[in-house]
Order: structure tokens, then C-alpha cells, then sequence
């Protein structure tokens, strides 16, 4: 059995028109400028979020590492550098070699992200006097620790580092209370 080929000059070709794709195009552009505006806010919370974990992360860190090592331990924040970190009080990161503290940790803020020691004593840190909490190696935060950190963000949103009533460590919060 012999099979039939189709005409050429026969076959309906379907396509889209021009009229068509410019309408597609103008849809996805107006859907596109609808949804960037909350993408951009959602990234922006999501920055605030991540640099709220680290900072509590690393008061987790400060703590196990001041009982380990039976030294007190400073989790310093610096704003006008935009910068926070962890050390071994007494050592001076920036000093001699062999005083310096080889477990400091340095981190900086993202640019989305202000960060404020509130009701904080300056410490001195590295040759600066800076808000800072202190880790005992009892396990417990120094009773001259800032109460709380506050973050904010650049739309406004803010979140708190704040420490609980039993003194051990600090918990994010929406609000200082």
C-alpha cells in the first residue's frame, strides 16, 4: 500500500501575527512591573532575616566558646565601620602576633541592614570603645550587656536581638519587650 503525500501547496501554516506577540509582550511587562516592587521588599526582609540569625548564631557561638576556653568573650558591633565580630576579651586583634585571639571572627553588615547596641557601656575592643556583649565562662551573659541589639532595615522593618529574662542568651524578637 502506497501512503499519500500531503500537498505543499496545500498545508495551512498557523502562526502567531504581529498584533498577537506585541499584546503577549505588553501583558508580561505590565505583570512584570506589578510583581518587582515586592519581590525587591520580600529580599530586602530576607536580608534583615539572615543578618538576625548570624548575629544570634554567632551569641551562641560566643557562649560555648567562653565556657570551652574558661575566658570571657566579646561580641563586639561596630556601626560606623559596619562591622561585628567575636573575640577573647583582653586580645587585641590588630596587636602583636602572638597576643592576637586566632579564633576572632570579623563579619560586616550587609548594606540593607543598620545594627544599633541599644542601653549598651562601651567596652574596649581593639583599641576602640564599642558596645559589646559579654559571654562568661560560667555560661551566662554579663550583667553590663546590652539588653538588646536592634536591626533595621531599609524599608524600616525591624527586628531585635533581645535577651530573655534567665541571662543565658539572646532570642529574635519583632519587638524590644
Amino acid at each position: 500500500m502506497r501512503m499519500k503525500r500531503p500537498k505543499i501547496g496545500n498545508s495551512i501554516r498557523r502562526a502567531f501575527t504581529l498584533i498577537e506577540l506585541i499584546l503577549v509582550m505588553a501583558l508580561l511587562t505590565v505583570l512584570t512591573s506589578l510583581v518587582t516592587p515586592s519581590i525587591s521588599r520580600f529580599l530586602a526582609g530576607r536580608a534583615l532575616d539572615s543578618e538576625a540569625r548570624q548575629l544570634l548564631s554567632l551569641t551562641h557561638a560566643a557562649r560555648s566558646r567562653a565556657a570551652a576556653d574558661g575566658f570571657p568573650m566579646l561580641l563586639w558591633v561596630d556601626s560606623t565601620r559596619r562591622a561585628y565580630g567575636l573575640q577573647e576579651e583582653g586580645k587585641n586583634q590588630n596587636g602583636n602576633a602572638q597576643d592576637a585571639d586566632p579564633k576572632a571572627e570579623e563579619f560586616s553588615f550587609g548594606d540593607n541592614v543598620q545594627v544599633e547596641a541599644v542601653n549598651a557601656s562601651p567596652m574596649l575592643v581593639n583599641g576602640q570603645s564599642l558596645p559589646a556583649i559579654r559571654f562568661l565562662p560560667e555560661g551566662v551573659v554579663d550583667e553590663d550587656s546590652p539588653p538588646a541589639l536592634r536591626l533595621t532595615g531599609r524599608d524600616g522593618e525591624t527586628l531585635w536581638l533581645v535577651q530573655p529574662t534567665n541571662g543565658l542568651n539572646y532570642e529574635i524578637r519583632n519587638s524590644d519587650k
